[in-house]
């Protein structure tokens, strides 16, 4: 049985989870901690969690499950600091993007009858904008949780009672789950989360360069605008680490959005269009 969980990081992320899980009826004790004070102030105030850690490895020292809901790079950090004062009577998890690297660092570091287990886990929600303000209890209900765990790892007893508990915890909050090979994770996610973000931060980028400064611009472009842009709101401090950890499967997803826009482009005035419009609409009604 899980009775105490640290978040570190109380951004949009792990306060929501701190929420999800109160919701759900989770009764221990949740124990945050952030790089930035006002992110841990608001998580307590909501209801997130129930005191602010001082010191991270402490507070995970002290949880049972601990969850690292911070950008990759960091995340990566951690496990490394992490997996030197930890021991098997303790789980891992994050809520990273991308999880090529999070899943190597997993089997060198963790994941071995005498270390802590490592759960690499991608829940996919979110919001355009972050921060512990925009802390959702709802936000993972409906989307799919996923996890890259490998069946090699060898673990405790008690670590693998963690993982199931913590799945189950997934559950109660909403979420299906879903077990991905990391490099497939990596490939798909490229195409259904971050080639949007990609298209969507390009074209706010442009229709700032060409028509930011007209003041009709909001109202002309009405409803399609503001839902092909709400992404490009999306800060890049929440898309370096992505941009830098999936590089290949982005730039392949992009290359070939690039050459579907240029066969568009040679063909506003021929049946190739129709075609294209056929395709996007069996897309969505699929």
């Amino acid at each position: 049985m899980i009775e105490r969980i640290a978040i570190l990081g109380t951004g949009l992320l792990g306060t929501s989870v701190g929420l999800a899980l109160r919701a759900a009826g989770f009764r221990g004790s949740i124990v945050g901690w952030n790089r930035g004070a006002e992110g841990a102030r608001l998580a307590l105030e909501s209801g997130a969690i129930d005191s602010k850690a001082a010191d991270p490895l402490q507070a995970a020292r002290e949880s049972q499950v601990v969850l690292l809901a911070v950008p990759i790079y960091a995340t990566l950090d951690y496990m490394e600091k992490l997996s030197g004062v930890l021991g098997s009577e303790h789980l891992v998890t994050d809520v990273g993007s991308t999880k090529g690297a999070i899943t190597e660092a997993a089997g060198r570091l963790f994941n071995t009858p005498e270390r802590a287990a490592f759960l690499p886990g991608h829940p996919m929600a979110g919001k355009e904008r972050g921060g512990a303000a925009l802390g959702d209890a709802e936000l993972f209900r409906g989307a799919v949780w996923l996890f890259t765990d490998d069946a090699s790892w060898q673990r405790s007893a008690r670590s693998l009672e963690l993982v199931k508990g913590w799945r189950e915890w997934v559950a109660a909050m909403g979420s299906k789950c879903i077990d991905l090979d990391p490099a497939r994770h990596d490939e798909m996610v490229a195409w259904v989360s971050h080639l949007p973000q990609f298209l969507a931060t390009a074209l706010s980028a442009l229709l700032q360069e060409e028509v930011g400064d007209a003041p009709e611009l909001k109202d002309v472009g009405g409803r399609a605008l503001r839902e092909m842009t709400r992404l490009g709101a999306s800060p890049y401090s929440m898309w370096r680490d992505i941009a830098s950890t999936n590089t290949e499967a982005i730039q392949a997803a992009l290359h070939a959005l690039e050459q579907r826009l240029a066969h568009l482009r040679e063909n506003l005035r021929t049946p190739e269009l129709r075609a294209e419009f056929e395709q996007a609409n069996r897309f969505r009604r699929e």
